[in-house]
């Protein structure tokens, strides 16, 4: 499962009364994938996984994957208590997912040998292969990234940390194993374009975009800059559009996820609001985020 071009993680809608919209989510998810998406990550953090049912998640799923038809990959989030996570990777599965997004056991923190347990033992619910991903309390030294990306169903490793110099020691440690050239590195971080050069740098070069949720125009053109190393379109973009809106972003917490959500209601699908604890944007910050995506639009000529 190799993955090139922008990462698409769709945001996941609710009806008014606040139930999943699958409709809604399958009309979003072949407008990102007929857009030109790399890949599907349905139900995980821009998709307000924290916020989810099982039963949810493995609707989401069928839905991405009845909708995808194999154009492109489709992954699903697992995480939490072990227990849950072994659950939602078998749920996931069985929905037909290509693979799992496995996220960390929040709100323990833990010894590194724990770490890997919790990889080993979620992994062992399903066949798929898994991207671990690495934010929170799940902070791998070297040597615990490159144990585990030694597991035979784990395929890659997703940071949301954003601590460079810790990443690039595990990109060094984990193509040291023999057996891993094929292991891939995604920078995870919310508006990963803001770092997406920096980790370009150290080899790094695959990132999950929410922009393209939205704005997939604006994601498509920077990615397409960035990989023919046109820094001044880089620059301009992160300028005039990314910078602007990571400020806005930054202004309430939760707003990684709200922002999302309202910036595909603004063009033109009603995906309804977040759900507790997030809350949905301020009608000034709407007003604010929808000139920001017109400006963005207008500067890549779309």
């Amino acid at each position: 499962m190799k993955f090139q071009g922008v990462l698409f993680f769709p945001v996941t809608p609710f009806t008014a009364d606040g139930a999943l919209d699958e409709e809604r989510l399958a009309r979003h998810i072949e407008s990102g994938v007929a857009a030109g998406a790399g890949g599907v990550f349905v139900a995980c953090g821009t998709g307000e996984f924290h916020a989810l049912t099982p039963e949810e998640i493995e609707r989401a799923t069928r839905v991405a994957v009845e909708v995808a038809g194999g154009r492109v990959p489709v992954l699903a989030a697992a995480g939490g208590p072990p227990p849950v996570a072994r659950d939602q990777a078998a749920r996931v599965e069985r929905a037909g997912a290509d693979g799992i997004l496995l996220l960390p056991p929040y709100l323990v923190s833990a010894p590194q040998q724990g770490l890997v347990r919790y990889v080993e033992e979620v992994t062992a619910a399903s066949d798929l292969p898994v991207i671990f991903y690495q934010r929170g309390t799940a902070r791998l030294t070297e040597a615990t990234a490159a144990g585990i990306a030694a597991l035979p169903k784990v395929v890659g490793l997703k940071d949301g940390l954003g601590d460079i110099e810790r990443m690039h020691r595990i990109v060094r440690a984990v193509r040291a194993v023999p057996g891993t050239e094929d292991f891939q590195f995604f920078n995870g971080l919310p508006t990963a374009e803001m770092t997406a050069p920096a980790y370009r740098g150290i080899g790094v070069e695959l990132y999950s975009s929410a922009v393209f949720a939205f704005a997939p125009e604006i994601a498509l053109a920077f990615h397409r800059a960035l990989a023919l190393g046109d820094e001044t379109r880089v620059n301009t973009l992160l300028d005039a559009f990314y910078g602007p809106l990571v400020e806005l972003r930054d202004e309430v917490p939760g707003y990684a996820v709200a922002l999302v959500k309202a910036g595909v209601t603004i063009r033109g699908l009603d995906v309804g609001g977040v759900r507790a604890p997030l809350v949905d944007p301020t009608p000034e910050h709407v007003a604010r985020l929808a000139k920001l995506i017109d400006h963005g639009l207008e500067v890549v000529g779309a």
